[in-house]
């Protein structure tokens, strides 16, 4: 920038990188959020402040993450944080961004159990968003979260210390193999369930997250099986799986569920009326 010149103002900075990242719907907000991490202010300052200069060392650095975003990279990875559940979040390439719709998750698991004590495992945390929800609402359940990515644990366990929440126990491991014989009252996963030819890995923004926690064998379905053949093993009488799954599954994850003794199998919506989350109960007898 030209010394003579005067520093651009909050309110000229915001507009042209909403310019930048259209046609995106959350382009202002992008853009906000944005400078307001480049800068260490809040959104309400800047939108109160638009007159303020943005010195040009912040300025820079607002002009590098506009630039990124409107490659594709996510908000989320730029700032460094997510919120889910009312949780801030840390999050790093290491773990998917948490998306809102795995809020149902967590909304069937609180409401199957009610405020009764009890173990809860969530297999393939990832950040940690189902188990530090989970533990968050619910402190007195004992929660184990499970990852085969040590990267992605260590980014579980930041957030639970973070948040101060000590009733999570993190186990390095694929799915129910660190668990032993351990048995739960609820199991709950957000399994990878994108089939490898799925048009929509052609997002720019899902280009950026680890493939591995997107992608399933068996056009989408092999995790999702893996994981309700293994559940019985590891649930007492009575207790649930809650799994979420791609929109187009629902059909098929419940049959798998029947074919391996579960009842009481109800499939759920997310905010967009998408079929997103199936659960089901283990009985209080093993079928014959």
């Amino acid at each position: 920038m030209n010394p003579e010149q005067a520093p651009l103002t909050v309110a000229a900075a915001l507009a042209g990188a909403t310019t930048r990242l259209r046609p995106s719907d959350s382009a202002a907000l992008d853009a906000q959020l944005l400078l307001g991490f480049s800068m260490n202010r809040s959104r309400s300052w800047l939108l109160a402040e638009g007159a303020a200069p943005v010195a040009s060392t912040a300025l820079a650095e607002f002009e590098e993450y506009v630039a990124r975003r409107a490659r594709g990279e996510p908000l989320a990875y730029l700032i460094g944080r997510r919120e889910f559940w009312s949780l801030d979040l840390k999050v790093s390439p290491s773990v998917l961004v948490p998306r809102p719709e795995t809020e149902l998750v967590v909304e069937r698991a609180l409401a199957l159990l009610g405020n009764a004590a009890a173990d809860v495992a969530d297999l393939g945390t990832g950040s940690g968003a189902i188990a530090l929800a989970l533990a968050h609402e619910r402190p007195h359940w004992r929660i184990t979260a499970t990852d085969r990515s040590a990267a992605a644990l260590a980014v579980a366990a930041a957030n639970a210390s973070a948040l101060a929440i000590t009733n999570v126990e993190f186990l390095n491991g694929e799915w129910f193999a660190p668990l032993g014989g351990r048995r739960f009252h609820l199991l709950a996963c957000n399994p990878p369930y994108m089939a490898a030819d799925d048009p929509a890995l052609d997002d720019a923004a899902l280009r950026h997250e680890p493939q591995t926690a997107l992608v399933a064998g068996q056009g989408g379905l092999a995790d999702l099986a893996t994981v309700v053949a293994g559940a019985p093993a590891h649930l007492h009488p009575n207790s649930h799986l809650v799994l979420e799954h791609g929109a187009g599954q629902g059909a098929v994850v419940a049959e798998l569920l029947v074919a391996h003794g579960f009842g009481h199998v109800r499939c759920h919506i997310d905010l967009a009326g998408l079929p997103r989350v199936t659960e089901a109960q283990w009985p209080a007898a093993a079928p014959l």
